[in-house]
């Protein structure tokens, strides 16, 4: 059955984004068309253009990814669609599990696909040297190479916006245990769950700053953080939001379990 469901979930999350998906790549490859042409000031003009629609489309491509999970999630549990959802033989736990995975699954291809469309746009051998200019002192810290580095802060990223996307999750199911205004209430619900999520990580790395000096001086100094310290907090930062994602997974679970209020 979860199957079933995950491929249901995506197909009507997929209807919205391949859109977004296309059009990020489309632009993408004008942009390169345009800016590799040389000595022409229309041309250049015409690739800032389809650069700057580039990258919004790859901001519409995560904000819509978003937006579409949670509206997915509400129309699912909670909208008409719900009445069919409630009465097929499912647990709760299974559906909770669809739209998590479909999270996962949807939130890791538009990261994919945004990373394509920057290759598309704007790989070059300059841009590749300045990349690796920038990272280069993390690079000599981790002993390891450029492209693991970019994989470790697109793993972040991706974590953080999977934290993002089940906050919003929790909105809506504690947001529609509200006897009015639900729709409100999810939206507050949702960010105070996100608020909570973020100062729980600065709670962790001030108890973590007490047994360590340069670590503290992010709390006491305005001092530029030294590389050593940006490894801890990468590392603080990837078992923090795995924690808090296995907590909200949870929590969201038994809130389900206790019963859901249809509109």
């Amino acid at each position: 059955m979860l199957k079933k469901l995950l491929k249901y979930d995506l197909k009507n999350i997929y209807k919205f984004l391949i859109i977004f998906y296309s059009l990020a790549i489309f632009f993408a490859v004008l942009t390169r068309i345009f800016l590799s042409i040389e000595d022409s000031f229309i041309m250049n003009i015409i690739g800032q253009i389809c650069s700057g629609v580039t990258i919004s489309m790859m901001i519409n491509i995560l904000v819509n990814n978003l937006l579409r999970l949670w509206v997915r999630f509400k129309e699912n549990l909670y909208k008409d669609e719900s009445y069919l959802t409630h009465t097929l033989p499912i647990e709760k736990s299974t559906l909770y599990a669809s739209k998590v995975l479909t999270s996962l699954i949807s939130l890791f291809i538009s990261v994919c696909i945004i990373g394509l469309t920057l290759f598309i746009a704007y790989y070059s051998k300059e841009n590749l040297e300045t990349l690796k200019n920038l990272i280069l002192p993390v690079v000599n810290i981790y002993n390891t190479s450029v492209l693991k580095i970019v994989l470790i802060f697109l793993f972040i990223f991706f974590i953080e916006f999977v934290n993002t996307l089940q906050a919003g999750f929790t909105g809506i199911i504690l947001g529609h245990k509200m006897n009015n205004a639900k729709t409100g209430y999810s939206v507050l619900f949702g960010f105070v769950t996100y608020m909570v999520i973020q100062i729980f990580g600065l709670l962790v790395i001030f108890i973590v700053s007490l047994f360590n000096k340069d670590l503290m001086n992010l709390f006491v100094t305005n001092e530029i953080i030294n590389l050593e310290m940006l490894k801890v907090i990468i590392y603080l930062s990837i078992a923090i939001y795995f924690v808090t994602f296995v907590a909200g997974y949870i929590i969201n679970l038994n809130l389900l379990k206790k019963g859901v209020d249809v509109d």
